[in-house]
């Protein structure tokens, strides 16, 4: 398993059903954890590279409605 971090930043404001969304992108296999910046504007997720491109990371967030920008 090779470990890495990507940084996205959010283009929406952070809301319940968003942070609801954050939890079932996490279960999704390959993702090990996801972490939401204090300033509430972007997203820092690890996950396996083994298993997941930063693409399909972006893509997952964005198949439950959260819209992010690499970076």
């Amino acid at each position: 398993m090779t470990k890495v971090q990507i940084r996205f930043r959010l283009q929406n404001v952070l809301d319940e059903p968003a942070l609801k969304a954050i939890a079932a992108v996490h279960a999704m296999y390959g993702i090990q954890k996801i972490g939401v910046a204090d300033s509430l504007d972007a997203l820092t997720v690890e996950y396996d590279a083994t298993r997941l491109r930063p693409a399909e990371v972006e893509a997952a967030l964005a198949g439950v409605g959260i819209a992010v920008l690499a970076g």
